[in-house]
């Protein structure tokens, strides 16, 4: 027995905003017999993640690839792998068996086959839905979780500043910046999402950055005391603004840096002389350091969603073929909360 795979691959190397053409939809041939003694799965995809560093993956060159396999070069013509739930449809693995709900490294396909050593765990739901398990509950939950509590080590009463504070990690620590008793401040891209950041998730204040026309005077104006935390998703001006704006012993965890993601000459360049003398701390990170602190923040993070504490913000598109357009999208900050594709029905 044979299926038809169809996958999302880049035509060539991408570097600078991407563009829908610059994908390609390919369609493989795959065995549904795995090979006994080859420990491989063959999986059936669900739900895929769609995250803004996979741009890193498909640049000719970047800094990034050579950091941590995660983030190695994408191959033009090739399946992208990336963090997603799915089905198992056949197993040479004693672990995994037929129909097996499975999250891990799938790919932008519609059927994976992970192989020996490749990321890969039995899921159980536990009463949330399976997009859950994708985003706030995956790596995006756990950047926000590591990122915060180990990086930024808030302490009550401080004052915390997020920027894309509707994203898929700064949605998370403004909530949990909230929870731990601090005074949380985010941005973002619209009036609708600003609005949703004070109603529905509790922060303290939020800004358009859009509106502003100078980002240092609208952090005073909405740090009348300073910052002490900085948990920064886009770099630029805007990480320009925030060093200007901290207070002695001050901290930026940098989780990302998605204004210069699609421009190679565009850097931050915040004021050393504050770094210096304000003993700023700044510290770049990646979800992979927080493994050992995985089964802490999954308890947390579940009850924290069971209880209502927390909100989880999912923005779901369907079809293999929007993979392209949901990607994109999240450069012009279309997602609100984490960008996710649904592949198959459940």
């Amino acid at each position: 027995m044979e299926v038809m795979n169809r996958f999302i691959a880049i035509k060539a190397s991408i570097d600078g905003f991407p563009q829908e053409s610059e994908f390609e939809i390919k369609t493989e041939t795959l065995s549904l017999s795995i090979g006994v003694g080859t420990n491989q799965v063959l999986v059936k995809n669900l739900y895929v993640s769609i995250d803004p560093y996979q741009l890193n993956r498909m640049k000719s060159q970047s800094s990034s690839q050579s950091a941590i396999n995660f983030a190695s070069a994408i191959i033009p013509g090739e399946a992208i792998d990336t963090y997603g739930v799915g089905r198992v449809v056949e197993s040479d693995k004693p672990d995994f068996e037929k129909g097996d709900l499975v999250v891990g490294l799938l790919t932008w396909g519609e059927y994976t086959i992970v192989k020996e050593g490749a990321l890969l765990n039995k899921l159980d739901p536990m009463g949330l839905p399976l997009p859950h398990h994708v985003g706030t509950l995956g790596f995006s939950g756990l950047s926000a979780y590591g990122g915060f509590f180990e990086v930024c080590k808030p302490r009550k009463g401080e004052t915390v500043f997020v920027s894309a504070a509707s994203g898929s990690v700064g949605c998370l620590v403004g909530q949990y910046a909230k929870l731990f008793g601090c005074y949380v401040v985010g941005c973002a891209g619209t009036r609708k999402k600003v609005d949703l950041l004070k109603q529905e998730l509790g922060f303290d204040d939020a800004f358009n950055y859009k509106e502003e026309t100078d980002l240092k005077l609208a952090l005073k104006r909405y740090f009348p005391d300073g910052i002490d935390i900085y948990f920064d998703n886009v770099g630029g001006e805007m990480l320009e603004a925030a060093v200007e704006n901290m207070n002695t012993y001050g901290r930026v965890a940098v989780c990302g840096i998605i204004s210069e993601y699609t421009n190679n000459g565009k850097r931050a360049a915040p004021n050393m002389l504050d770094v210096v003398y304000k003993r700023i701390t700044i510290q770049g990170f990646l979800a992979n350091d927080f493994m050992k602190l995985y089964p802490d923040f999954l308890s947390t993070m579940m009850e924290n969603l069971r209880t209502g504490k927390m909100k989880a913000l999912t923005d779901i598109s369907y079809g293999l073929e929007n993979v392209p357009s949901a990607f994109i999208g999240l450069f012009r900050g279309d997602n609100i909360g984490k960008k996710i594709v649904q592949i198959a029905d459940e």
